[in-house]
């Protein structure tokens, strides 16, 4: 605990203004709940600046300092309906948390709200924190208030792991009769037990505010101040002791002496690894949005030219806990493959596909996973898929033979687990199996790996079944081309909303873009991704989910580089084609996805079964001027387009191609890597 010195309430609010930092305006929506929206574009994971040296103030005594563990800043008014329903819910938390070291502080931001207005409602709530009002708006200049109803949660050291909704119960023009979501709470739970904030900002369905910008305060990075708390936000999740980074990133020491190697990757924006492109206005729409911020950068970089300076001790953050065990807490299974897997020291490992029976008699809902590796250091990614049981013919969902839609899990270095909101899950049969598909990269020493899967379940069957589909484009790449472009157009039979995206290439994938074509309007890019990294298979997940109208299409373009000046190309002279082995290629643009109204275990997709809908697909995807005929200059392979030509007259029509799928037998419909090949 860090003893704090005196200081002005008002300089010291002024003085902090800078944690909820410049960021593009979220306005929350009248009737929607509380959105999670990335954190570090709104200061969370910053420090309170030290505090003005003075005479003892009333703020000082409301932060409750020495002795709080935690502080819960809290706006309200009394002339805002939304704050009048929160009253009791403030005092039942105040009364819920007091006991366990966490100190309430209520703001008031409203001008015409009358101190005696105040001082009647918390008196008549039986508030005991503190309770200012902010009458010439500083407070809120400082602290870049948006809303009423918005809580900041600070730690002892004054880092603010926390700033958002109380729960989702209330807001303007709704009200629940009890909340299903409460990431204060949440938050508050974490920051007490020293773990991470999950959701650790969102908006706020209050009474919207004008705050005017944070005032800016001149600054120059230390350490202990500044540094530490962006590498604790960016870097020493894998940059620790037991983390998948190649060294550590904890002390000034272990900073100082990979300096030079920070400089650079952070320079290029290969650190932190994020390969989405920047928005080109507004606020970042991914929920876990890794990359550096500006001002983070900006500061990072700043503090290295001016020769690191360590600053005061006494304003280092906490340290930062990681739990060893899972992160999810324990799981209600554990899905381990069944013997280690022998990794050499040097060489390449071709793909282990490993099937592992779960032994589940009834259908579970799977709430979140995580993936744990006991050779972290030596596995490239892990994907595990579903294998319902054959032959059933009794479940509708057995009969799901698209294997994209089977895909349950992934790791790769930096992502290894997701949960969904309460109300979302996916689906495993009774009596499934669980294919893992491992990727082991050799570096320098044998070893061995058992990786394992931890599921949690939801207690009661989801309102939302969360379902996995993919766009797939033929692969068959020119030996030397340097920018190939591949296309994949996936039709959307149904309405649907979009969760999230997870692009799959190999070595010489350069590029991937998702695009939405909705019925009527112009193409809009949901994701670009304009520099693919095979070493970073990320999960791009979506703060508010995207609507997709039936009739719709969804598109995926991917280029890659086959050329020598690859330095990853295997081998430039080759013609590539579709193979799960890194030294061929894939084309999947991975999407997570549910569709409103539908009860979960329906049958309803938006990838089609069977053959004539594979064909379908294929031949849409071919077909780029949509004229209903595939021609010699619209196939990669001059070989199988002159096989599925069955007339000879130049052009492959649906029904040729759909008897060339069939003939060939590759549909393969049952299995993810398999690619039907194309003319």
């Amino acid at each position: 605990m860090k003893v704090w010195i005196r200081f002005s309430w008002v300089g010291f609010l002024l003085s902090i203004g800078w944690i909820c930092g410049a960021a593009s305006e979220v306005t929350p929506r009248a009737k929607e709940g509380p959105v999670p929206i990335l954190a570090s574009e709104w200061g969370v994971g910053r420090r309170v600046p030290p505090p003005q040296s003075g005479s003892e103030s009333r703020w000082h005594k409301s932060l409750g300092l020495p002795g709080a563990r935690a502080v819960v800043v809290a706006v309200t008014s009394t002339t805002c309906p939304v704050s009048g329903r929160y009253g009791p819910t403030w005092a039942a938390l105040e009364r819920e948390f007091s006991g366990r070291g966490v100190r309430f502080v209520w703001v008031d931001p409203v001008a015409t709200d009358s101190p005696e207005s105040l001082r009647r409602w918390a008196r008549d709530l039986g508030l005991k924190g503190a309770c200012l009002r902010d009458e010439d708006g500083r407070i809120s200049k400082a602290l870049g208030i948006r809303s009423t109803a918005e809580a900041f949660v600070l730690d002892a050291a004054m880092t603010v792991h926390y700033r958002g909704a109380v729960d989702d119960q209330y807001g303007p023009g709704f009200s629940r009769a009890a909340p299903t979501l409460r990431p204060l709470v949440e938050a508050l739970e974490a920051v007490l037990a020293g773990g991470t904030v999950e959701t650790a900002c969102t908006t706020v369905p209050g009474c919207d505010l004008e705050s005017a910008a944070p005032v800016a305060v001149p600054r120059s990075p230390t350490y202990h101040g500044r540094i530490s708390r962006i590498l604790q936000q960016s870097c020493v999740p894998c940059h620790r002791e037991g983390g998948i980074g190649p060294f550590s990133l904890t002390s000034l020491a272990e900073v100082a002496a990979h300096a030079g190697m920070i400089r650079k990757q952070v320079t290029r924006g290969a650190m932190p690894p994020w390969f989405a492109a920047p928005p080109t206005h507004g606020s970042s729409p991914w929920l876990n949005d890794r990359s550096l911020p500006a001002a983070d950068k900006a500061d990072l970089l700043a503090w290295l030219d001016q020769g690191r300076p360590e600053g005061d001790p006494s304003q280092a953050p906490l340290p930062r806990r990681f739990l060893s065990e899972w992160q999810l807490g324990d799981p209600d299974a554990i899905v381990r493959i069944p013997e280690p897997v022998d990794i050499p020291a040097s060489g390449v490992m071709p793909y282990v596909n490993l099937e592992v029976p779960t032994g589940f008699d009834s259908d579970r809902w799977v709430q979140g996973w995580e993936i744990r590796p006991t050779a972290r250091d030596v596995v490239h990614h892990v994907l595990v898929f579903v294998v319902p049981p054959a032959g059933e013919g009794k479940s509708p969902r057995s009969r799901r033979r698209d294997g994209t839609g089977h895909y349950l899990a992934a790791y790769a270095p930096g992502y290894q687990a997701v949960s969904y909101p309460e109300g979302w899950a996916k689906h495993l049969p009774a009596g499934s199996k669980l294919r893992f598909q491992l990727h082991y990269t050799p570096k320098g020493r044998a070893t061995r790996d058992q990786s394992a899967l931890g599921l949690k379940f939801s207690k009661t069957p989801p309102t939302h079944e969360v379902r996995v589909g993919a766009v797939i484009g033929p692969v068959d790449i020119p030996p030397g081309d340097p920018d190939f472009r591949v296309e994949g157009r996936l039709p959307v039979p149904v309405a649907a909303r979009l969760m999230s995206f997870m692009p799959h290439m190999h070595l010489r994938g350069k590029s991937y873009r998702y695009e939405l074509e909705r019925p009527g309007s112009a193409p809009v890019t949901l994701l670009d991704v304009p520099r693919y990294d095979f070493n970073w298979q990320l999960l791009y997940r979506l703060a508010e989910h995207v609507d997709v109208p039936a009739g719709s299409v969804l598109k995926g373009t991917a280029h890659y580089d086959n050329s020598a000046g690859n330095p990853a190309n295997p081998d430039p002279g080759r013609r590539v084609p579709w193979g799960e082995q890194t030294d061929d290629e894939m084309m999947l643009g991975y999407l997570e996805y549910y569709l409103p109204g539908v009860p979960p275990g329906t049958a309803v997709d938006l990838r089609a079964s069977g053959e004539r809908r594979a064909a379908s697909r294929t031949f849409e995807s071919l077909d780029r001027n949509r004229d209903g005929r595939i021609t010699p200059d619209e196939s990669p392979s001059p070989a199988q387009f002159k096989a599925a030509d069955a007339d000879a007259n130049g052009e492959v029509t649906p029904d040729e191609l759909r008897a060339f799928l069939k003939n060939r037998g590759r549909t393969r419909a049952g299995t993810s890597e398999a690619r039907p090949d194309s003319p």
